[in-house]
């Protein structure tokens, strides 16, 4: 069936996402929903952070992901005692030369699994904040671009969690989309208990061409002025709640915007329905907001509140 701009490129589109979950959802089970959202969240152009407790399949996905994207990755595993050069790079002085020789650090890459981002103390996680938003490094005065596309995939277990550091607002805020994985379903378990226990075999879903194609894609779906207005009031709504001291960013807002046009695109609309804006409205949001001392609930609880309170566009 056409969609409602008879853009057939559309249809096309959400067939090729399909095909990219239907790859990594036969080697991670369980995990329909965390897989849409870290291709979305590709899609949308930005970077992911999954926080759950460990064991439940973070890295797994963001490997596999990687893998069926058939772009290069690289992984770093944060700890207390790594450095900015540990992630950036360094230059080393080569006598042959006579001048120091800038070695690449495993940011310049397109795909970059952080693991366990907040091991690492705030001066290591600072690192990657002109890279997550600029998509660049400065390095003894030197500014390198890094390659596109360029994404973060982050993980990291519960602030509670010994041996972990809170990441920096500045941080959070350029994260797209703060997910959990939870716990498979005992079937799921039970069809990983099957599997051979061998590293996965996926190949690639995409080309460079096409995956650069269908980002462009998102560019072109259609916001109406009521979706707009939607999409402000939400915004808008998070910093005049008295149980919130700090609302979403503008930042928030373009992301928000730009994640809820690929959620069309995935479901093959050349437009986006409010459905689109509330449906991401958690997994945006909830990390870029900070509570008052009495607000009484978490921050997913306050934004699914504002939600249902905003009103019904059509």
């Amino acid at each position: 069936m056409a969609n409602r701009h008879g853009d057939t490129r559309i249809e096309a589109a959400a067939d090729k996402f399909k095909a990219l979950i239907e790859a990594v959802a036969q080697v991670l089970q369980g995990q329909p929903d965390a897989i849409e959202m870290a291709v979305l969240c590709f899609l949308a152009g930005g970077h992911l952070l999954i926080e759950d407790v460990p064991g439940v399949g973070k890295t797994t996905l963001a490997s596999l992901f990687a893998n069926c994207l058939g772009l290069p990755h690289r992984r770093i595993q944060f700890t207390s005692d790594i450095l900015p050069s540990d992630i950036l790079g360094v230059s080393i002085y080569d006598p042959k030369q006579e001048t120091f020789v800038f070695h690449e650090g495993p940011i310049f890459t397109n795909i970059l699994l952080a693991d366990e981002i907040n091991r690492a103390e705030p001066r290591a996680q600072s690192a990657l904040l002109e890279a997550m938003f600029e998509r660049q490094v400065s390095i003894d005065g030197i500014t390198r671009p890094l390659p596109t596309p360029f994404m973060v995939i982050a993980t990291q277990n519960p602030v509670d969690f010994s041996g972990t550091f809170p990441l920096p607002d500045s941080q959070l805020d350029r994260f797209l989309f703060r997910i959990t994985m939870g716990y498979p379903t005992q079937e799921a378990e039970r069809a990983i208990l099957r599997q051979k226990q061998q590293a996965p075999n996926v190949s690639p879903v995409f080309s460079p061409e096409t995956l650069v194609h269908l980002s462009e894609m998102v560019d072109e779906i259609f916001l109406s002025d009521d979706v707009i207005e939607l999409l402000l009031a939400l915004i808008h709504a998070t910093r005049l709640d008295a149980r919130i001291m700090q609302g979403a960013s503008t930042r928030a807002l373009l992301d928000l915007k730009r994640a809820a046009a690929a959620r069309a695109l995935f479901r093959g609309r050349a437009f986006v329905l409010p459905d689109d804006i509330t449906a991401l409205a958690d997994a945006t949001l909830a990390h870029r907001i900070r509570l008052t001392a009495r607000a009484g609930a978490t921050a997913r609880e306050l934004i699914q509140s504002i939600v249902a309170a905003l009103p019904k566009v059509r």
